[in-house]
């Protein structure tokens, strides 16, 4: 480990971003602020009123949480290597780095699929929505996707702990593990290690997956049962959740395909923009999406703003009349 703290990786993606150095020094604070305070809002309204207690709003919570995390993981330290001349991180911290990334991503595809089958329970079995979806099963679940997607990621990471590194460049704008794999000089691991995180990516996203196309499946048939306004009100509620997903699905896919595939054919500045879409799109939009996109959760975003004298009492009333 003494060798490992005095090696570091060039982050190579950054020469290209020089140029727009200054300007993303601008924007970037101020978008990690503004994550900051949506996330912590929702967390805040959600938590303050009994009456958003339910479900899906627990999910939000946790939502809330997690891109808390992983923007704080993520951000400054891309802002410090953006700052540097060398654009140099050590070893030790990108290793960190890599454990914050992929348990964030990992357990944001987690409580996504949760939350997709808190919508099939509620639009196919609304009469038993909260026997089924109980508060010790809330508990459950709760603590499935707060705890499943670190304790797995620890087991493969615990392999790239033992990795000693050749390779001092990382061709990207923050640390992943297939990355740190490609620079190690442990070669009789490497293959091993990549068809462990293979074998294990597939283990993790399988069966979330299988959740979320089961449930809208479920949602879908359902839909057709009903009247035009019901399946109005139906997939108003769902509307949340995909664009969330859509935003999710977009950022790692992309994350996955090219580290994993040659990429060479699609621009660097491309493969830049979509890096920083999955680190900082997500975290903001989640929670317009769950707050501002919510009519009961907005009125309650309201009335705290009124409370503090933020903002006139008449938008409460326009927001309930909405």
């Amino acid at each position: 480990m003494d060798n490992m703290t005095a090696l570091t990786f060039t982050m190579t993606a950054y020469t290209v971003m020089e140029n727009y150095k200054h300007g993303l020094l601008t924007v970037f604070p101020p978008l990690y602020v503004i994550t900051l305070i949506l996330n912590s809002l929702l967390i805040t309204v959600i938590h303050q009123n009994k009456e958003l207690h339910q479900p899906m709003n627990m999910f939000t919570c946790m939502l809330s949480i997690n891109e808390i995390y992983g923007s704080t993981a993520l951000l400054p330290a891309l802002m410090a290597v953006l700052i540097s001349e060398t654009h140099e991180i050590i070893v030790k911290w990108c290793m960190a780095q890599v454990y914050f990334l992929h348990t964030y991503a990992a357990a944001e595809f987690c409580i996504l699929a949760l939350m997709g089958y808190d919508r099939y329970c509620a639009i196919c079995f609304p009469l038993h929505y909260h026997s089924i979806m109980s508060k010790s099963k809330i508990g459950k679940l709760v603590a499935l996707a707060g705890v499943y997607p670190f304790i797995l990621f620890a087991c493969y990471y615990s392999l790239t702990l033992k990795l000693s590194f050749c390779g001092k460049v990382m061709p990207k704008l923050y640390c992943v593990n297939m990355e740190l794999v490609k620079n190690s000089c442990s070669n009789g691991i490497k293959s091993y290690i990549s068809i462990v995180g293979l074998v294990l990516l597939l283990f993790f996203v399988v069966p979330q997956v299988v959740m979320i196309v089961f449930s809208y499946a479920k949602i879908s048939r359902e839909c057709r049962k009903l009247s035009r306004e019901s399946q109005r009100n139906a997939l108003k509620t769902c509307v949340p959740h995909l664009l969330s997903l859509l935003n999710y699905t977009i950022g790692s896919l992309f994350e996955i395909i090219q580290t994993r595939f040659n990429m060479s054919h699609v621009s660097v500045e491309a493969r830049i923009f979509l890096s920083l879409y999955f680190i900082i799109i997500p975290p903001i939009a989640n929670p317009v999406l769950y707050g501002l996109g919510t009519q009961i959760v907005r009125v309650h975003i309201l009335k705290l703003f009124v409370r503090y004298k933020i903002l006139p009492t008449n938008l409460v009333k326009v927001a309930i009349a909405a």
